[in-house]
């Protein structure tokens, strides 16, 4: 089949691949110059497959509040909201509370995270790329007792799941991570000992270069127009490039991997997705002392800052925004991080040379990512993966073609099924 796939981020780049690899011809449709442009470009360095889970939760709402009102807390929220901000508020109290969402979705995405490292090694196996990556495992800090009593009981979840982990002591920490010298407060760890990192950026664009290799044809700098369909199926792609030329693609099937801008796309075919575009932050600068810095991914509950070795540097990550689609960079949000970042890792990297950046997470109000058919035959989605897409887009690509070349998939989808919100 001709499948076109709409969004060269991380997800659209490896769903190209898991299709080519089946035999498919597959086009794939990117607005921006290149692969991995938007909310890939500088996100959290993690994979983090045994972390994953959903946004929804009545514990989170209980902490928003206090997040919202401390000024470097991991919450924040242009005011006042827009409708759109109060809508998916909403949405996401409505799961947070409904009896027993929570513990499935969680479980769903757990699984999903599972099947996604199984998936990441293979690809890594079929091909050499260069992105700085590893799988050398994470570590969620605790800075307090009560932080490594929850761990407790996460680990007690993990365990029934399979997945790999260990509780540690401070002094098992500092064993494990002997860079982190800072003075923060420190009670342990949860240990998840086979996640992984990498830059989402380089992979995305090595990925999408082996794509090419093998067929895969990418159309950058080209803006999809509409969808066109009658009530049965999907026809075409209309598109314009960069010039305004207006061309129509036409093909088999077509997979929504556009992030954020899938509703949009999506809402004149009747599919409701409520996907709203969170906010994060980031930092990457040189190392200057590499005995100082993360060797691996470091999550310092005290900042909610994330820090990760890549190469010979250091990312460092935080912050959930809801700002709709502002771009604004407020330095009082890299402070946080840099203050995370001194207290953990002091002399690790130039902060003072620190590229910034920006970008907007694809969150769906219930946590989980939409996997599966669309309202037209030939239509299907993989997108909304909100933070956790560098972390699962190896294995819901997997998935995805599984479901488009009629297979049992290898997961149940019903967590992930693109039409549960109109349900």
């Amino acid at each position: 089949m001709h499948i076109v796939v709409i969004g060269a981020g991380v997800v659209g780049v490896t769903t190209a691949w898991a299709l080519q690899q089946r035999g498919h011809q597959v086009t794939v449709i990117e607005r921006l110059e290149g692969a991995g442009q938007e909310t890939s470009k500088g996100n959290a360095g993690q994979r983090s497959y045994g972390v994953v889970y959903p946004w929804a939760s009545a514990a989170m709402v209980r902490k928003a509040l206090p997040w919202l009102l401390d000024r470097q807390g991991p919450l924040k929220m242009s005011m006042p909201p827009s409708l759109k901000t109060l809508r998916f508020l909403l949405d996401t109290l409505r799961f947070a509370y409904a009896p027993g969402v929570f513990g499935l979705n969680k479980r769903a995405m757990l699984r999903l995270g599972i099947h996604s490292r199984t998936c990441f090694q293979a690809l890594e196996e079929a091909v050499d790329l260069s992105f700085d990556g590893d799988h050398a495992g994470l570590l969620h800090l605790a800075s307090s007792p009560a932080a490594m009593t929850d761990y407790a009981d996460t680990a007690a979840l993990l365990a029934e799941l399979g997945i790999e982990h260990a509780l540690l002591t401070p002094d098992q920490v500092r064993d494990v991570e002997p860079g982190m010298r800072g003075p923060g407060p420190l009670f342990g760890a949860l240990q998840y000992t086979t996640d992984g990192t990498g830059d989402c950026h380089l992979f995305s664009r090595a990925l999408a270069e082996a794509c090419e290799k093998r067929g895969v044809a990418f159309r950058f700098n080209t803006s999809v127009r509409r969808l066109v369909a009658d009530d049965r199926c999907v026809h075409a792609v209309e598109v314009s490039d960069a010039g305004g030329v207006v061309e129509r693609i036409e093909m088999d099937a077509v997979v929504m991997s556009a992030g954020c801008a899938s509703p949009e796309l999506l809402r004149p075919l009747g599919l409701h997705l409520p996907v709203y575009p969170v906010k994060g932050y980031s930092l990457t600068a040189p190392l200057i002392d590499r005995e100082r810095a993360p060797r691996s991914t470091v999550h310092d509950d005290n900042y909610k800052v994330v820090s990760t070795r890549l190469g010979d540097r250091l990312r460092a990550t935080g912050f959930v925004e809801l700002a709709d689609f502002n771009r604004r960079i407020h330095e009082s949000r890299l402070d946080t991080i840099k203050a995370s970042v001194a207290s953990r890792f002091p002399g690790a990297a130039d902060m003072d040379r620190a590229s910034t950046w920006t970008g907007f997470r694809p969150m769906t109000p219930d946590g989980p990512p939409a996997i599966g058919h669309g309202t037209r035959d030939n239509l299907y989605l993989n997108t909304g993966h909100g933070t956790f897409g560098w972390t699962l887009s190896a294995g819901s690509a997997d998935l995805i073609a599984q479901v488009i070349d009629g297979e049992t998939p290898s997961l149940d989808l019903d967590a992930f099924r693109p039409g549960r919100f109109a349900e």
